[in-house]
């Protein structure tokens, strides 16, 4: 059951705190055994499925995650009531508790998880940061203390006039502090409240921009916000906060809460190799880690490896950055685009790409100082650890030691949504 039977009759249950919850779904996505659920209100943990793997804690970026109640075995608290909560319930007295017996009698076994599938792509993602990376500020502002933002440019980053639209915009803290990494997220308060008449939670984005400002020596930083008009069904909705971002004007002030996030994150040691794989949103960070090497380069300081980017996108017309991704240097990064849209065209994803560039790829497998980063849609996820393993092992590589060792090293990162 829920986490742990401490004592007999009592259990630790695992909760998630509303408040400070930014429902990014990372916790959901990661549990390897379903126990995490949500609707619109609030993400919640199944007290009947929950084993207490902790494989949900590390990767939360806000810590909404790690948080538990002793309660009687019998009187969990149910999802339906988790949904309903604004705040964590107070820890129950002690007194109200079942007293141990003087012989604890044997716990039944939990349920055995279901039968792991061929490869559990979650489970090779690191928890902590490269070696190198710089020193990461989290959770400086949450919902109670939101700083203000200023929007200061705000452009459609794809092909003007389709249907499908992702905008750049850029937010200036003045002089408010808000350090920032590659790799990073913030998270945005939509104005306004809900079907139930309550404000609006955040929403989170990764940064786009690097660690000195889009604009370099200023306080401020770029967001990668697609408008959603359509659900995973293809039913018409309207995103609250994408939508907000995307109409939002130069001069319009922006609540903002973060930064999050602190193993996600660049190597910044001499040449160190970076592997960028991502579709749609999914290139906000590798677009600030590859304009943070861009400008190291051009400044003459510093020694950096090979950059290789593979992107996906529906179309040419609906990937972000199209333009500027064509005026890099093509040896400063290796670009390879992926379309699975294209009228006339079969249909190709960033897995394809990267086992048309194996021999490459296993290179940069062997070198210790590569590291990978998968940023994206979570429909995405597998099938690139999978093509990660499939290169490994077609170049001789035994996948089950190198995957467990980019995952201790912080040299695979996997974000997705």
């Amino acid at each position: 059951m829920a986490a742990v039977l401490e004592e007999h009759g009592i259990l630790n249950q695992h909760l998630i705190d509303p408040e400070i919850c930014i429902r990014c779904n990372t916790c959901e996505a990661t549990c390897p055994v379903n126990a995490i659920t949500h609707d619109d209100n609030n993400y919640v943990v199944r007290a009947d499925v929950c084993n207490g793997c902790m494989a949900c804690i590390s990767p939360c970026p806000t810590g909404s995650i790690d948080n538990w109640r002793r309660v009687p075995a019998g009187k969990a608290y149910s999802i339906e009531e988790q949904f309903g909560w604004d705040v964590l319930p107070a820890p129950l007295p002690e007194e109200t508790l079942p007293a141990a017996p003087g012989v604890a009698e044997p716990v039944a076994a939990a349920a055995p998880p279901p039968a792991e599938p061929v490869l559990r792509s979650a489970e090779w993602g690191a928890a902590v940061p490269p070696w190198s990376a710089a020193r990461a500020f989290t959770n400086l502002y949450g919902p109670k203390n939101a700083v203000s933002a200023t929007v200061v440019g705000n452009y459609n980053c794809t092909e003007a006039g389709f249907e499908s639209e992702t905008h750049h915009i850029v937010l200036d803290f003045g002089s408010m502090p808000f350090p920032v990494l590659e790799g990073q997220s913030i998270g945005v308060i939509p104005p306004g409240s809900d079907a139930l008449g309550k404000p609006h939670v955040a929403r989170q984005y990764s940064v786009a921009s690097p660690r000195n400002g889009e604009r370099p020596g200023y306080n401020n930083l770029a967001l990668t916000v697609k408008r959603v008009t359509q659900d995973h069904q293809g039913h018409a909705v309207r995103g609250i906060a994408s939508n907000y971002l995307c109409d939002a004007r130069v001069g319009d002030t922006v609540r903002v809460i973060g930064p999050f996030g602190h193993s996600f994150l660049m190597p910044n040691h001499p040449r160190s190799h970076i592997v960028m794989v991502c579709t749609g949103t999914g290139s906000a960070p590798m677009r600030a880690m590859t304009e943070w090497r861009r400008r190291l380069r051009a400044s003459g300081k510093f020694e950096g490896g090979k950059l290789m980017l593979f992107f996906g996108a529906r179309s040419q017309q609906e990937l972000p950055y199209f333009g500027p991704l064509q005026n890099l240097p093509k040896d400063f990064i290796d670009i390879h685009l992926a379309y699975s849209r294209t009228p006339g065209m079969p249909r190709r994803y960033v897995q394809d790409l990267m086992h048309e560039r194996a021999a490459d790829l296993a290179a940069l497998l062997r070198d210790g100082n590569t590291h990978i980063y998968v940023c994206g849609l979570k429909s995405m996820e597998e099938g690139v650890v999978l093509a990660l393993r499939n290169v490994a092992e077609g170049a001789g590589l035994h996948w089950e030691t190198l995957g467990a060792t980019l995952k201790r090293e912080g040299r695979l990162h996997l974000e997705t949504y």
